[in-house]
């Protein structure tokens, strides 16, 4: 068991000097993390790495967020990854809705690798399609989730979502796909 999977049980069993511990060690992997999707935003971004693992963290250990219980460490990133897409979302939201629709565009998927370079992915159509998507395939949805926004590899996500390697591969090549042609097909191009 690692040192975050251990600090993770004391916080399920009430140790409240727990999630103190668990900053440190999880904060640069968290940054790292951040730092990737802050990547793929459009110029002009202005919540920084470090504001997006905090709010993140918050969100996971603050108010209400305590008493959520992680069976791994991969779980508990899997659960920040999620934390981090609803804060870059509901960012996107805000500003799209300041603009009263502004200038965005939709941006093809583009064979989505954790770490490989997407300029100016569209966060407000990606999450729509990912909506989309949990409605028919749930688990697929979840495998998108876990390596595009957790940057966790196909083992990994097939860890946590305790499902074979193999079935996470399968998930992960379909929703690939089924994202692409739905992202393309908002910006007009045949599905």
């Amino acid at each position: 068991m690692t040192d975050v999977t251990q600090i993770l049980s004391q916080i399920e069993s009430g140790d409240p000097s727990a999630a103190d511990q668990l900053l440190p060690l999880a904060y640069e992997e968290l940054r790292r993390l951040a730092a990737s999707k802050l990547a793929n935003e459009k110029p002009g971004q202005t919540l920084q790495a470090t504001a997006l693992v905090h709010e993140a963290y918050l969100r996971l250990l603050g108010p209400g967020g305590a008493d959520k219980a992680w069976n791994s460490r991969g779980h508990f990133f899997a659960a920040a990854a999620e934390a981090m897409r609803r804060i870059l979302v509901d960012q996107a939201r805000h500003k799209r809705s300041q603009r009263r629709g502004g200038d965005l565009q939709r941006v093809e998927l583009a064979m989505v690798e954790p770490g490989s370079p997407v300029n100016q992915l569209d966060l407000l159509a990606l999450d729509d399609a990912l909506r989309q998507l949990a409605a028919i395939d749930p688990r697929a949805a979840e495998v998108v989730k876990l390596r595009f926004f957790a940057g966790l590899t196909v083992p990994d996500a097939a860890t946590a979502l305790s499902i074979s390697v193999a079935t996470a591969e399968n998930d992960w090549a379909y929703a690939k796909s089924w994202l692409r042609m739905q992202l393309s097909a908002g910006d007009g191009e045949p599905a």
